[in-house]
């Protein structure tokens, strides 16, 4: 069964991997075989990483890119394919929050949000599935969604709405690509101590959260691995166009 895991072969690009779960997902794909490229605007925050995974035995290469920006998309795939070849395994993982009660929001919010959390999506999505389907190769795209695209959050109206758009984009990329044997899943966190939202869950406030929830905890990194490498390698094969919540029954609560 183990081999059903194994991504040897595998060129796997993570976006917005200098920190939180995009880094962890890095270091857990070259784990298990995959020659992994770490992106993300700023490249010196990577190299950490990079060097980690290399110590370890693992692939790694980092490379600048703004997801949000059309040129830095084309050229970042330009160069990862004259360096590794054909991305086969994306991770669309960049992502953005502005948290603010619905009468709060403001345009700017929304273009913040929107343009990093759905039509980067779709924009490298896109550019990957372009060069496989060039390259008559199969593969496997993970688009990052989040628990709150399935069940509303207060003060979360925008982050909700892009990650329920990111759904239902996966279920279309999921339909229109498996002809061509790629692969199209979500994977929707509960929640997980990252950078973005660590200071709210170290307040009192947080805390009253946390124990309100039903697993009464917050999820480790390590309990999204096996979620991960089921969408992203053949153990998965027959998985396609789900949206796959990780997150201790948090959605199960009673009303």
């Amino acid at each position: 069964m183990s081999d059903s895991f194994d991504l040897t072969g595998r060129i796997a690009l993570v976006t917005g991997a200098s920190s939180g779960l995009g880094c962890h997902f890095a270091k857990v794909l070259a784990e298990h075989g995959a020659s992994v490229v770490l992106a993300a605007r700023r490249v010196e925050r990577l190299q950490g990483t990079v060097a980690a995974i290399e110590s370890a035995g693992g692939k790694a290469l980092a490379v600048a890119l703004d997801v949000t920006d059309s040129d830095s998309i084309q050229t970042a795939f330009e160069q990862i394919e004259g360096q590794c070849g054909v991305v086969d395994l994306l991770v669309n993982n960049a992502g953005v929050a502005a948290s603010k009660r619905f009468v709060k929001t403001e345009n700017a919010d929304w273009d913040f949000v929107i343009n990093t959390n759905l039509k980067a999506v779709w924009e490298v999505a896109r550019e990957c599935s372009r060069r496989l389907v060039a390259a008559g190769k199969p593969g496997s795209i993970v688009n990052i969604a989040s628990i709150l695209g399935l069940q509303p959050g207060f003060g979360e109206s925008l982050y909700s709405t892009s990650k329920a758009a990111v759904v239902q984009l996966t279920k279309n990329m999921a339909l229109e690509l498996i002809g061509s044997g790629i692969r199209v899943n979500a994977l929707c966190p509960g929640y997980f101590e990252t950078e973005m939202n660590s200071d709210f869950f170290a307040s009192e406030k947080g805390a009253n959260y946390i124990a309100g929830i039903p697993p009464k905890r917050l999820g480790n990194l390590s309990e999204l691995n096996g979620p991960l490498l089921l969408l992203a390698s053949d153990a998965g094969s027959f998985v396609n166009g789900v949206a796959l919540p990780v997150d201790g029954g948090h959605l199960v609560q009673s009303l």
